[in-house]
C-alpha cells in the first residue's frame, strides 16, 4: 500500500524548508481510545471529522505501535524516542520500588533528554499541557524536563469537571507552578484546548513545540451533560459518556486545527497526532478486529491510531501500511526543523519523513519490540511474536489481524530465530525500578489463546 504513496520530490520539499522558518510541530495523544473509535479508522458510531482530517491532509499510518500497552511507560517513550526499559521505565508508576531505588525514583530518569529538551535545543518555545504520568517528584515536573511552559496533571488520571473535596497534588491543576483552584476549573479537555489555542497565538511569531496530551478518553467517564444528551441513542450508558467525551476531544482538536489557520500557521506546522495505548477494558471503547485491550501483548493493546500532516511536505490523503513507533516521534520533530539531536544516547526511534516522501523505499524498522514484566513480545515484518514465560505464540498478522491462530508448531525455526533476537534487544534493558501492583500472574492469564473478549480481559487488569 506505501507503494501508492503519490510524494513530493525530496529536492522539492528540502527546498520548501530552507526557505521557510521552522514549522511549529504539535504532538497530540489521546488517552485509552479505540483503534476504531476514530471515523478514518473505520469508525460509524462517533464522528471526529476535525481528528480525521489530519488523516485526510495527511498520512494515515495502518501500522502504528507504541512501546507500552499502559500509559506511563508508552508516554515515556515517546517523550524520549527510546525504548523506556532502557532506563528502567517499564511500569505504570507505583510505589513498589525495586532494590536499590528509592520512591522518589519512581519517574522518568533525569538523565533521560525528553523531546522538550530536544526541541529547546533546535530553538522552539516549548509546552507540555495535559496528563504528564512521568512521576511526582520535582526533578519530574515537566519545567525540569525541558518545558518553558506546562499546563496539565502530573498523575495518570484525574476528573474533568471540579473536585467539590480533597483532591491529591497529582490531581492538581497545574499553570506552570501554580496550582489552579478547583473552583476555576470547568471541563478538562476543553481547557486544556484553550491553553492550546492561546499559547499558539501568543507564540505565533516564533517556533514552537506543543506537546498536547489530552486525559480523554481515560476514565473516569466523565461527559458534558449536553453531548450526553447528543448520544441519547446509544443505550449503554458507558458508551454513550465514551462518545461524549470523544466528541469534546474531536471538537478540541478542531479548535487547534482553526486557530493555527486564524493566525496562518497551518501550512508551517507539522501535527501528529497518536493514541497512547489500546482502547482499555472499563472505558467501553472499541478495538474492532484487533484482539486484546490495553495492558496486553495483543495488538488491541499496543497498536493504536496514528496520523501526521504537513502541508507541501508530506503527500494528502494516503496510508503508509509498514509498521512505524511512537517511539519516531522524537526523531521526526526534530528532522522536520533540519535540527540535530542534543542528546548523546541512542535513539530507538527514527525520522519517518524520508520514508513517507519515498527517499528511502525500505522499511523504517527491522523489527519492534515490548516487554512489561513477564510479558514480551516483538513484531518482525508480517510475524507477531507473544512470549509469557513457557507460553509463546506466533501470528502471521498479514492473514491473521485477529491473531486467532497459534503458529508455533507450524513454524518453530521461525519462533527459535525471533525469540534470539527478542533475547538479544532485552541485553540492553536495564532492570526496572520498579514494579507492577498487579503482578506477573495477571500477565499470564491475559495472553492464554483462551482468553478472548473484553469481560475476560478485565478479569487480568
Amino acid at each position: 500500500m506505501c507503494a501508492l504513496l503519490a510524494m513530493f520530490s525530496v529536492g522539492g520539499a528540502v527546498a520548501q524548508n530552507k526557505s521557510s522558518n521552522k514549522p511549529n510541530v504539535i504532538v497530540i495523544v489521546s488517552d485509552d481510545a479505540g483503534y476504531v473509535d476514530f471515523g478514518c479508522y473505520g469508525g460509524k458510531q462517533i464522528p471526529t471529522p476535525n481528528i480525521d482530517a489530519i488523516a485526510r491532509q495527511g498520512i494515515r499510518f495502518t501500522d502504528a505501535y507504541v512501546s507500552a500497552s499502559v500509559c506511563a511507560p508508552s508516554r515515556a517513550g515517546i517523550l524520549t524516542g527510546r525504548y523506556q526499559q532502557r532506563f528502567g521505565f517499564e511500569h505504570n508508576t507505583s510505589n513498589l520500588v525495586a532494590p536499590g531505588y528509592k520512591i522518589t525514583d519512581v519517574g522518568m530518569d533525569p538523565s533521560e533528554q525528553t523531546i522538550g529538551n530536544e526541541m529547546q535545543a533546535n530553538g522552539y518555545k516549548t509546552i507540555a499541557i495535559g496528563k504528564w504520568h512521568q512521576g511526582d517528584e520535582p526533578k519530574h515536573f515537566p519545567l525540569k524536563r525541558g518545558f518553558d511552559e506546562f499546563y496539565g496533571f502530573t498523575g495518570g488520571h484525574r476528573d474533568f469537571f471540579a473536585y467539590k473535596g480533597a483532591r491529591t497534588n497529582e490531581h492538581a491543576l497545574y499553570n506552570n507552578n501554580e496550582i489552579v483552584p478547583e473552583s476555576n476549573i470547568t471541563y478538562l479537555t476543553d481547557m486544556f484546548t484553550d491553553k492550546a489555542t492561546s499559547f499558539i497565538t501568543e507564540n505565533k511569531d516564533k517556533p514552537f513545540f506543543m506537546y498536547l496530551a489530552y486525559n480523554a478518553v481515560h476514565t473516569p467517564m466523565n461527559a458534558k451533560k449536553d453531548l450526553m444528551e447528543r448520544y441519547a441513542g446509544i443505550q449503554d450508558t458507558g458508551r454513550r459518556a465514551y462518545a461524549a467525551m470523544m466528541t469534546s476531544l474531536d471538537d478540541g482538536v478542531g479548535r487547534v486545527m482553526a486557530t493555527l489557520k486564524q493566525q496562518k500557521l497551518d501550512k508551517n506546522t507539522i501535527i501528529i497526532f497518536i493514541n497512547d495505548n489500546g482502547g482499555a477494558t472499563v472505558n467501553s471503547s472499541d478495538n474492532g478486529p484487533l484482539r486484546g485491550m490495553k495492558g496486553s501483548k495483543w495488538e488491541g493493546g499496543i497498536r493504536v491510531a496514528m496520523m501526521m500532516k504537513w502541508p507541501g511536505h508530506i503527500a494528502e490523503n494516503k496510508t503508509y501500511s509498514r509498521p512505524v513507533s511512537s517511539l519516531d516521534i522524537l526523531p521526526t520533530s526534530i528532522a522536520a526543523g533540519n535540527g540535530k539531536q542534543k542528546g548523546s544516547k541512542k535513539l530507538d526511534g527514527v525520522s519517518l519523513l524520508p520514508y513517507l516522501t519515498g527517499q528511502n523505499k525500505k522499511s523504517p524498522h527491522e523489527a519492534l519490540y515490548w516487554r512489561r514484566g513477564i510479558a514480551a513480545a516483538m513484531r518482525e515484518d508480517n510475524w507477531k511474536l507473544i512470549r509469557v514465560q513457557d507460553n509463546i505464540l506466533l501470528f502471521d498478522l498479514n492473514k491473521d489481524i485477529s491473531e486467532t491462530t497459534n503458529l508455533v508448531q507450524k513454524y518453530p525455526a521461525k519462533v527459535k530465530e525471533m525469540l534470539a533476537k527478542l533475547a538479544q534487544w532485552e541485553k540492553g534493558l536495564d532492570s526496572p525500578h520498579w514494579t507492577s501492583a498487579y503482578g506477573d500472574q495477571n500477565q499470564i492469564m491475559k495472553h492464554r489463546m483462551e482468553t478472548t473478549g473484553r469481560d475476560m480481559e478485565r478479569m487480568y487488569p
